[in-house]
């Protein structure tokens, strides 16, 4: 049975893609559910989610911004410029877990082939769950804000 769990474990990786989404469920959003579709889809903001089949486990909202932003208002207007080479992703949630860990370094993939993205920083909420999730994947904090912190994943090993 084990060996079954690891066998299905493992397609699941390999089985995974990003993909873009232009269309979620805002309120299924743990972390800023107030933040509507237009608002995710506007200004060159992108939604990925992680897809395995026809189901999507996991989805992370990012803008792209040309300096690391504190705020949300701050990444509204920063990422309204269009030139921005900073990758900020300010929401990730899943619906399976280690889809949240995978949805991460799918997207660190995805940017490592965006010749102009420099950096992949998160706008996150100032929270215990937010800190250890990212600690634990490999991020490190850069800033603690008023109400955010920001931690940077490292694109190139």
């Amino acid at each position: 049975m084990m060996k079954d769990n690891v066998k299905d474990f493992f397609r699941w990786v390999k089985g995974t893609e990003l993909v873009e989404l232009d269309d979620i469920d805002v309120s299924e959003d743990p972390v800023r559910p107030e933040l509507t579709l237009g608002f995710r889809i506007t200004h060159g903001r992108k939604i990925f989610g992680l897809k395995y089949g026809e189901e999507i486990e996991a989805i992370i909202c990012v803008a792209f911004t040309p300096e690391v932003p504190y705020t949300v208002r701050e990444m509204d207007y920063m990422s309204r410029t269009g030139n921005g080479n900073i990758a900020v992703a300010y929401t990730v949630w899943s619906r399976k877990r280690g889809a949240g860990r995978k949805i991460i370094s799918k997207l660190l993939e995805y940017i490592k082939e965006k010749t102009h993205i420099t950096q992949l920083v998160t706008l996150s909420p100032l929270t215990p769950m937010a800190t250890h999730f990212h600690i634990k994947n490999g991020a490190k904090l850069i800033n603690i804000n008023s109400t955010t912190q920001n931690f940077e994943y490292k694109i190139n090993d």
